[in-house]
């Protein structure tokens, strides 16, 4: 028996990068920080912030592209998956990807709130989506998108 699954609690990174293939199937990819906070043996504190590349597709990523913005911060239920390609100079390039089940939004609701739907913005977070993998000539090509650096991220 194998186990492929991933949960994470994070802050989304920047706002999500939406796109609809040939049929209309949406898919939703956005990259999420997570941090760990420990004392190093001076008593210092140290943090370090993994950057996970989310996609997200169907139902799930309609939902992010209405409700997910920058700073958001998310829990993420899903599974990792690497794959490869050859970029425009031949060379092969990988990028590992948690490709989400289930995702809910934490945290306050934001500043606008009020102007949404109540009903719909309650129910739309906690709105999951079993998705399938697309056929290898589905595939979605990935800039590996990463954040700056000296993004100022509001945590």
């Amino acid at each position: 028996m194998t186990v492929n699954k991933v949960i994470l609690v994070g802050n989304v990174g920047k706002d999500p990068d939406i796109r609809y293939l040939e049929g209309g199937t949406a898919v939703c990819s956005f990259p999420l920080a997570t941090s760990e906070t420990y004392r190093n043996r001076n008593g210092e504190r140290i943090t370090t912030t993994e950057w996970h590349n989310i996609v997200l597709w169907r139902g799930l990523a309609e939902i992010a592209e209405r409700y997910v913005k920058k700073g958001t911060q998310l829990y993420i239920e899903g599974r990792i998956r690497t794959r490869s390609w050859d970029d425009r100079d031949g060379n092969k390039r990988y990028t590992t990807e948690i490709i989400a089940d289930n995702m809910q939004m934490l945290g306050r609701k934001p500043d606008d709130a009020a102007a949404m739907d109540t009903q719909a913005a309650q129910a739309a977070p906690q709105t999951t989506d079993k998705v399938e993998e697309p056929a290898d000539n589905e595939d979605i090509n990935s800039n590996d998108a990463h954040p700056e650096e000296d993004d100022d991220l509001p945590f």
